[in-house]
């Protein structure tokens, strides 16, 4: 039945590639609509006095608060994984998946504070499952002689992902800041149920590999699971609800456990995959170099992702928002990145295509270099914006511009070369898994950023940002240096 359903869109071609492509694009598209939208809203929503709608949280508190929220999107699209490969299949898991998504952002939509963290832990499980899902999804699409193709596949998925996450500051933004907080939140669970209506409507174009589900568990070890699932559940569920009763509760209770979640689980993570006896030396050599690109990245991420929480809640206080006399919403910066990304990343393909044909395309090491110096020198520039600002002085908005271009410069000189070092450098075992293990790069350095947060810095001091600057520019450094010992590890993988 699946198959003779796909069969009605064997005629169709989505940019020359295989319909059920669009089906995805769309879906991902509408996906990352409702996430940058929300996302693009949360730190300022957070920070805002609560007579303008917001919660009133300091600028410390809403940026752990926002590290906490976009480590665990991360972490968990490990078990999102799991889901997939165990239990529903990946087609199942993204149909759920953006349900979910959707139920948190209405919950967001709702001015209560409880129905606001409880949107937040929809939308980090709903965004784990499709992160881990629907690219597997994509490759299914390219078997046998369209193997070829897959590459390009990836490339205009890869584009309707920026689409939605420019447009989505534009109207999720404006309708947040100029309307109401809640109706911003609302109007990303709208996209939301958008993807989920397109995808349900165009899902019989996917391949039928992606209904299957790879291991699945049989009756009896679901059961003992979902026992076991249910018994540790209720550990947190009473523990949490004595803390309440007994009146001590604060958001530390919370966030402290994630935030050491956040940073003890990637660390054990891979020492566990290097330790394990089933790889070969060659196999370990190569996860002990990887090792060395993993904490590059959370590194990078840790500077780069308080793009959405420092910059965000300093262009809102301190930004001077006015173009040709119209006052924009500050949330409007956060298009800049996936802007640039669209104008740059083509450049950046031809660019190292072109330096590998005259043998001097850039060792993985170096471009990891090159993007910790960026990111390092873009908060660099953040260090004069917040100077001309210390006298209560709004700042041009030519600052966030040149900080998110450079940060975008170093994104693509580290992130698309880490998913590519990611695929050469995994063991057999791990071939999947590793894919997982890379992303918690970004847990790791965001859950970084909220433990200095949660330890009362501030962010957005002179000081800090001093050490941010000096602590990626010397990681940089030190890449450079340690480049050959480092490319020895990858035996012959550039």
């Amino acid at each position: 039945m699946i198959r003779s359903s796909r069969d009605k869109h064997s005629h169709r071609t989505f940019f020359g590639h295989p319909w059920g492509l669009s089906t995805l694009f769309l879906t991902e598209m509408w996906e990352r609509f409702s996430y940058y939208g929300m996302r693009a809203l949360l730190a300022i929503y957070l920070a805002a006095p609560v007579s303008e709608g917001g919660l009133g949280y300091s600028t410390s508190t809403s940026v752990a608060i926002y590290s906490v929220y976009v480590s665990m999107v991360y972490l968990l699209t490990l078990p999102g994984g799991w889901v997939s490969d165990r239990l529903l299949g990946p087609r199942q898991t993204v149909t759920v998946a953006c349900v979910v998504i959707m139920i948190g952002h209405f919950l967001l939509a709702v001015p209560s504070t409880a129905f606001f963290f409880g949107g937040l832990v929809f939308v980090a499980i709903g965004s784990g499952l499709v992160k881990a899902n629907i690219s597997t999804m994509v490759g299914h699409l390219y078997e046998g002689p369209l193997e070829e193709r897959r590459d390009s596949a990836f490339t205009i998925f890869y584009m309707g992902i920026n689409l939605g996450a420019f447009f989505a500051p534009l109207v999720i933004g404006t309708v947040g800041q100029k309307v109401s907080y809640h109706a911003g939140f609302a109007l990303a669970g709208v996209g939301m149920a958008f993807g989920l209506l397109q995808y349900l409507l165009g899902r019989r174009a996917l391949s039928p590999h992606s209904s299957i589900v790879p291991a699945p568990m049989d009756p009896r070890a679901r059961r003992s699971f979902l026992r076991r699932g249910v018994l540790w559940l209720m550990v947190p569920v009473i523990f949490y609800a004595a803390v309440g009763l007994s009146g001590n509760y604060t958001l530390n209770w919370v966030m402290i456990p994630l935030t050491v979640i956040g940073l003890v689980f990637p660390a054990w993570t891979l020492a566990r995959i290097r330790r394990d006896p089933d790889l070969n030396l060659a196999e370990k050599t190569r996860v002990t170099g990887y090792i060395w690109l993993f904490v590059a990245a959370a590194i990078f991420w840790m500077v780069y992702d308080q793009g959405g929480s420092t910059l965000n809640i300093f262009a809102t206080k301190n930004t001077d928002t006015t173009l040709f006399g119209y006052d924009f919403p500050s949330s409007w910066f956060q298009s800049l990145n996936p802007l640039f990304i669209l104008a740059l990343g083509p450049i950046f393909a031809w660019l190292w295509q072109s330096l590998a044909r005259k043998d001097k395309e850039p060792s993985t090491p170096v471009k990891f270099a090159l993007g910790l110096i960026l990111v390092g020198l873009s908060f660099a520039v953040f260090l004069f914006a917040l100077a001309a600002a210390a006298d209560g002085t709004k700042v041009s908005a030519l600052w966030l511009t040149l900080i998110f271009l450079i940060q975008t410069i170093g994104e693509l000189c580290l992130s698309p070369v880490g998913l590519s070092a990611t695929t050469k450098l995994a063991p057999e075992k791990y071939g999947s898994q590793m894919m997982g293990v890379w992303f918690l790069a970004v847990t790791a350095g965001d859950c970084t950023t909220s433990l200095a947060a949660i330890a009362g810095v501030n962010l957005d001091s002179r000081p800090f940002v001093i050490i941010e600057v000096a602590v990626a520019v010397a990681a940089g450094v030190g890449m450079l240096l340690a480049r050959r010992t480092i490319a020895r590890h990858f035996l012959g993988h550039h």
